[in-house]
């Protein structure tokens, strides 16, 4: 795979493990000649370290041999998630530390999550770029405000609190953004 062609979420082989890759920046030549260099912050799927790497838009990346399963939430206990493999029902345990940014988004019948499965271990889990969840508290919405663009806190049901139109009241589903965190929409 071409270093041009990769792009976030995308999963390569560094140094004999898989890195995905979280973010890419592209720095144009400054002369003539110059080569166009693509710059990728990676996270490595096997000890959870980042990885920064530095290509130019040409470099031949190998593609890390995994497989990527649909998975379902079965429970989560104090350690571990534990996660269903929706093809030949194979139980999947994470460490709940490894995977608590994405566990904010995961409801129990969210439909779209895989597991990352490297040499037959889970290593990691990757979502939907967007998830349906609904408000649980928030702060009333006042009439005549969904003219302005002003924003309160929401909780959501998962825990997690986010930034929201003053317009939304609780109770309400909205779209969030799994990469970012950020309001989308109301579902």
């Amino acid at each position: 795979m071409l270093a041009k062609d990769l792009k976030p979420g995308g999963i390569i082989k560094h140094n004999d493990a898989p890195v995905m890759i979280e973010s890419v920046t592209v720095q144009s030549p400054s002369a003539r000649g110059g080569a166009t260099l693509y710059k990728f912050r990676a996270r490595n799927l096997v000890n959870k370290q980042k990885v920064d790497l530095v290509c130019k838009g040409t470099d031949n990346l190998a593609e890390a041999d995994f497989e990527k399963r649909p998975v379902s939430l079965m429970y989560s206990d104090i350690d571990f998630v534990h996660l269903l493999d929706q093809q030949d029902y194979n139980q999947y345990s994470l460490p709940l530390a490894d995977v608590a940014d994405e566990m904010q988004y995961v409801t129990e019948h969210l439909e779209g999550m895989f597991a990352l499965v490297y040499d037959g271990q889970c290593v990691g889990l990757q979502l939907p770029a967007a998830v349906v969840l609904e408000i649980i508290e928030c702060d009333p919405g006042v009439k005549g405000n969904s003219a302005t663009s002003r924003t309160k806190p929401a909780k959501l049901q998962t825990g997690l609190t986010i930034q929201v139109p003053e317009y939304l009241k609780q109770g309400e589903t909205i779209k969030v953004d799994t990469r970012t965190g950020a309001f989308l929409s109301r579902a």
